[in-house]
């Protein structure tokens, strides 16, 4: 589907063409649709029957149709009824298609429209980022458009200051009022040298529908401050409607934070505009989950209202360091010391040193609990480690920290610094947040230690045999998600939903959330999503069912009452929209997990862009690598296929297992142009 365009490098850009969109790479009004070159053919369940092509910002109808916002709007304004059963429709009253919907739609894999000098095929929502910073032909279009467009007003200066003026193509015709039009005419006929890098479509939040005018797609949406906590109010007019974004996170791993994994385009998240994918939640409506379990979180996040107060932080950017390093130890207190001495020379203090990428240094991330330093009880998350022994570390390394320790003997001498408590609290103050501020700063920052848990100890899995007995035309009565390929990325079959009168729901067993390993002696892992339902379909011809499958289970903590742990996660096993967790996820075995190479490339010896957590450690045994923060404007963020919450299994081909933290840094920093990552992607919990 789609119109192909190779020679698009080379069309002239005239008022008899359209301009050139950068988001799909191809020519057409602002009012019209984007075009794609779509790889394979797309189900008809995701086909728009006005404009016969895969839907773009779906709207769903009271009658229970789906076409493309831009052509439904167009269509109901010359009638007044659904173009399907023709039943009376107003515009005003088609709602959103869900976040399913979208993703599914994002994922669907389209060509590069620059073939001829670029043969990439990605997915529909990463088009944008690769025409932008990866593609050789979009990249030429916009270097010739803009020697044409400077070619074109530098004419029109001439023109405007000589009174003899030869007519040429484009510029203003003998019969134009020069006085006052200036280059008008010229820029009307470059729409794309004036296109927004980013040209999202309006957004929609029912019930009203109103499209952007040209002053909106201009302004630039106002930004979060980095390296500082801040709190933002988000609007609702429907207190059930998604958010639009996926997280990652919680405190059985090392991410600790909630972390945005991704907006997606369309949601209330993504129109106003502030938050970006690697923001941190620390709060939600003033309920602390920056130190709880993901589902928590989610369920917290869940919540229906109409405003929702989110306290956040955005991780100050590499880029940003130089001109604040003066000023970054002006937000602690003045150093202090802390002694602790050693029952031997070969007894571990129970620290975990790392670094940040606000602030050069050495910090305290977690203490491990019953350890030395947490019995002291002087030590805390988030303090910087200035000096050890009289060793200066302003600038030192977690790893010349632990030699230092490792030779210290049996007393260790540590200048320490901390956060200083006013400034700490005047930024949660400013971000609205002023009730109990300092217990709010004791939560953010100095209690992780205490209720950190281990992956392994809250995602268990049990595999099941199962035997059903049917009539042999009788459907199982699931559906399923998932498959190699799919458009949710790289999953193994799952149960979404039980219906409730098919066999299996009067069986009992199979339950939403398990992954479907076998059907009949079939193995069904590493199948695709369409090869596993035909499979599915064909097996359950038969009267009796044979399958195999893994029950994946979270463990919760049963400490928090009811009051204190909401849930609108809907329990109800026939529900058909529910999503799964990432948690979920990271409890898989290594052997359904589906690992691709992510190569990097860099001209310079700057960062490759990301930060990373985990790794061996004594406290948390052995916790898989995770990808935090991405930083802007670097090679992971042009790259565009890392992830926050991906996992790195593997460097250059070398496995992690096993690896420390402190062993994995310097071996990415010393890989000098090149690097590949090997890495494991989950698509984050939907919010």
């Amino acid at each position: 589907m789609g119109t192909t365009n190779d020679e698009m490098v080379s069309v002239e850009q005239t008022s008899s063409l359209n301009p050139l969109c950068f988001e799909c790479g191809q020519q057409h009004w602002t009012r019209e649709n984007h075009l794609y070159n779509y790889q394979n053919e797309v189900d008809d369940d995701l086909v728009c029957h006005i404009c016969l092509q895969p839907l773009l910002q779906p709207l769903d109808t009271p009658c229970g149709h789906t076409f493309c916002y831009k052509c439904l709007r167009n269509f109901l304004q010359e009638k007044d009824f659904c173009p399907l059963d023709r039943k009376r429709l107003h515009f005003k009253l088609c709602k959103k298609s869900s976040i399913l919907v979208h993703k599914l739609l994002d994922k669907l894999f389209v060509l590069c429209p620059f073939s001829s000098v670029c043969q990439e095929v990605m997915q529909r929502c990463e088009l944008e980022a690769h025409l932008k910073n990866r593609c050789p032909g979009a990249s030429h279009r916009r270097v010739v458009l803009e020697k044409r467009k400077s070619s074109k007003l530098q004419t029109e200066a001439e023109n405007e200051n000589g009174p003899n003026v030869i007519d040429h193509p484009g510029t203003l015709s003998p019969d134009t009022d020069h006085a006052g039009t200036g280059p008008v005419s010229v820029d009307q006929n470059f729409t794309p040298t004036t296109l927004p890098a980013w040209t999202d479509e309006p957004g929609l939040d029912n019930p009203a529908f109103e499209e952007s005018t040209v002053a909106d797609t201009t302004h630039q949406p106002p930004t979060l401050p980095e390296g500082e906590i801040t709190t933002i109010e988000i609007h609702r007019s429907n207190p059930y409607i998604e958010l639009g974004i996926s997280i990652v996170g919680g405190n059985e791993t090392p991410l600790i934070n909630i972390v945005i994994q991704e907006v997606y385009r369309d949601g209330i998240i993504a129109r106003d505009g502030r938050l970006l994918a690697g923001d941190q939640i620390l709060q939600v409506n003033n309920f602390d989950i920056s130190n709880v379990s993901h589902n928590r979180a989610r369920a917290v996040l869940s919540q229906p209202c109409l405003v929702l107060h989110l306290t956040v932080l955005r991780e100050r950017r590499f880029g940003s360091r130089t001109h604040n390093h003066a000023d970054s130890t002006s937000l602690r207190d003045d150093g202090f010391q802390v002694t602790l001495h050693k029952r031997d020379s070969s007894e571990q203090l129970g620290i975990k040193l790392v670094r940040r990428t606000d602030e050069s240094g050495v910090f305290i991330l977690d203490l491990l609990e019953g350890g030395l330093a947490a019995q002291d009880g002087r030590l805390c998350s988030n303090d910087r480690v200035l000096a050890i022994n009289g060793h200066d570390l302003k600038h030192g390394t977690p790893e010349l920290a632990a030699q230092i320790i490792q030779a210290s003997g049996e007393r260790v001498n540590l200048t320490i610094s901390r956060p200083a408590r006013s400034q700490t609290v005047a930024i949660l103050r400013e971000a609205g947040t002023h009730n109990n501020s300092q217990h709010q700063v004791q939560q953010l920052f100095h209690s992780r230690h205490s209720s950190h848990k281990i992956l392994s100890q809250c995602v268990t899995c049990q595999e099941k045999h199962i035997t059903v007995k049917k009539e042999p035309h009788e459907s199982l009565g699931m559906t399923v998600a998932g498959g190699r390929g799919s458009k949710s990325g790289e999953l193994p079959i799952f149960v979404t939903s039980v219906q409730p009168h098919g066999c299996l729901a009067r069986d009992g067993r199979i339950k939403r959330g398990d992954v479907l390993l076998n059907i009949n002696g079939i193995d069904l892992t590493n199948l695709s999503h369409s090869e596993a339902v035909a499979m599915l379909k064909a097996s359950a011809t038969s009267s009796v069912v044979a399958l195999k499958t893994l029950a994946v289970q979270i463990v919760e903590e049963q400490t928090q009452t009811n009051e204190e742990q909401p849930s609108t996660i809907s329990e109800n096993e026939y529900d058909a929209s529910w999503s799964p967790s990432w948690v979920m996820w990271l409890g898989l075995p290594s052997g359904l997990h589906s690992c691709h190479d992510v190569v990097l490339r860099r001209s310079n010896l700057g960062s490759w862009g990301f930060s990373i957590v985990g790794g061996y450690e004594e406290n948390h045994t052995n916790q898989p690598f995770f990808i935090k923060t991405i930083v802007l404007g670097t090679p992971a963020y042009f790259d565009g296929r890392l992830k926050c919450g991906d996992m790195i299994v593997a460097v250059n081909g070398l496995s992690t297992v096993g690896m420390s933290h402190s062993s994995l840094v310097p071996m990415l920093k010393e890989q000098r142009n090149k690097v590949t990552l090997t890495v494991v992607c989950w698509p984050g919990s939907l919010i």
